[in-house]
């Protein structure tokens, strides 16, 4: 513990332990938000609260790393009226990751500072008084970010003061930033946010990949997405609904690419004569979303530059290739098997290098999948029997959406779902909202951490799920 020896110490009512805050008294002084620190306030004496990143002593003179969240600064102590050898040595015992608040003059930093956000200012502390002290614990500081090496179960077992580092605080806003957009754009496109039960009595995939439990006397499952009842608000005459929400999918593997539980963007809507109508939108949403981000999230993309996130390319229009323009591509460069009727993952991986260096973007479009391996909901192609209406879209090879024109007439529906030897009394609810009559419409389901990840450049899906689960994870609680 930090010792408050102050005897015989004429900085003694500068510094200390603050008493428990349980909102006994109100302070004079207001704190000031280390972003909102610039070249206005030289001069000027102000009080702000952060954490201690790092401390520098050397005896007379220390410097400290404040951060708060993005935000990371320079403060100095020096010995003078307002600063004691005692004063010092406290603050050099004091932890790293303890609250502290601190007084200080705003001065220009004759060193400009790469590693720190606040790179040609600093504060001369005054005084110096401690909120809350962190006990030892373990921290992923820039020095080990920047390896991307830590062991991962410890990083995520301890994923609180994790999450505490620029670098997780850039993401998490940034993935706030997309969800955000995600609201304002399709808002803006005359669309309904709507809000889908995660509990369902039948499983909308016909599939291994989803989770069951018991309910009462039943047995139900969790949603792997909203998408049948998105379709079923189209039925019902809403025309254009999205969905953001809570998902989940059963999947006992380990990979970079999959978690148990994510977060889910469906949008579901009717269409006047054809579903590219749909992949227009699709596209423009994207497009407006990458454009948004660049401006709005400058600083945070600076701190993420830091860390080798490679720069995000896109085409506007979004670049559109068919399935088989796909194929043609990878078996021009002698890539992959020959063929399936979907890309596995290496092949994926494979297709968004050729892509980016072919056509200059990392965003693009695969439109007219084969229907063998197709949904019964999916609508099949109306020229060629072995395709269909649906559609993926990749970011950096990574695929973060699919979707499908959705089988609107009943009888075609009844036709495709015995086709997939599926029982109709399993999903009578969702068969008889066609039978009262619907409008053609075109769906997509989107994976929110796959757009962050392929965004960013990031490897690992968990880096952008706040507290991930997966088959072999589920701490924090």
């Amino acid at each position: 513990m930090v010792s408050t020896s102050t005897e015989d110490d004429y900085a003694k009512e500068n510094y200390g332990i603050r008493s428990y805050i349980q909102c006994q008294e109100q302070l004079s002084h207001s704190l000031v938000s280390m972003r909102d620190i610039n070249e206005t306030l030289l001069g000027q004496v102000i009080w702000i609260r952060s954490r201690i990143h790092l401390i520098r002593n050397h005896g007379k003179r220390a410097f400290i790393t404040l951060r708060s969240q993005t935000e990371t600064m320079t403060a100095v102590l020096s010995v003078n009226e307002d600063v004691s050898k005692s004063m010092i040595k406290f603050v050099a015992n004091t932890t790293r990751e303890s609250i502290v608040d601190v007084e200080g003059e705003v001065a220009n930093n004759p060193v400009s500072t790469e590693l720190n956000t606040q790179k040609n200012l600093e504060l001369h502390v005054k005084k110096f008084f401690i909120v809350n002290y962190a006990t030892f614990c373990p921290v992923f500081f820039e020095e080990d970010q920047r390896k991307s090496l830590h062991n991962i179960f410890t990083q995520y077992n301890n994923r609180v003061t994790d999450l505490r580092t620029p670098v997780p605080q850039a993401i998490f806003r940034i993935q706030a930033g997309i969800c955000k957009l995600f609201h304002e754009i399709l808002d803006a496109k005359g669309f309904i946010e709507i809000h889908t039960p995660k509990i369902l009595f039948a499983p909308s995939e016909r599939n291994k990949n989803v989770f069951y439990m018991p309910y009462f006397d039943s047995k139900v499952y969790l949603a792997p997405s909203s998408q049948f009842h998105t379709q079923m608000a189209i039925a019902a005459d809403f025309e254009k609904v999205y969905t953001i929400g809570t998902a989940f999918r059963y999947f006992g593997g380990r990979t970079r690419r999959h978690l148990t539980e994510f977060i889910g963007l469906n949008l579901e809507m009717s269409f006047q004569y054809h579903y590219h109508e749909v992949l227009d939108i699709l596209g423009d949403l994207f497009v407006q979303i990458f454009e948004e981000l660049t401006q709005r999230f400058t600083k945070e993309m600076e701190i993420l530059k830091l860390y080798n996130c490679k720069p995000f390319q896109y085409l506007k229009p979004t670049l559109r290739l068919e399935f088989q323009d796909a194929i043609k591509l990878l078996a021009k460069n002698e890539t992959g098997t020959f063929f399936n009727d979907e890309l596995n993952v290496l092949e994926q991986e494979k297709l968004g290098q050729i892509v980016r260096t072919k056509y200059h973007t990392d965003f693009y479009i695969l439109n007219k999948y084969p229907l063998s391996n197709q949904a019964f909901y999916t609508m099949p192609d109306p020229q060629n029997a072995t395709l269909s209406n649906s559609y993926q879209m990749f970011m950096r090879g990574e695929e973060i959406l699919s979707g499908s024109q959705r089988i609107h007439d009943v009888y075609l529906l009844l036709e495709r779902v015995k086709h997939h030897h599926i029982d109709t009394d399993e999903i009578r609810s969702y068969i008889e909202a066609f039978r009262y009559g619907c409008a053609p419409h075109a769906g997509a389901k989107i994976g929110l951490e796959r757009v962050v990840m392929g965004y960013l450049g990031v490897r690992n899906i968990r880096d952008v799920s706040m507290f991930p689960r997966d088959s072999h994870h589920f701490m924090p609680s």
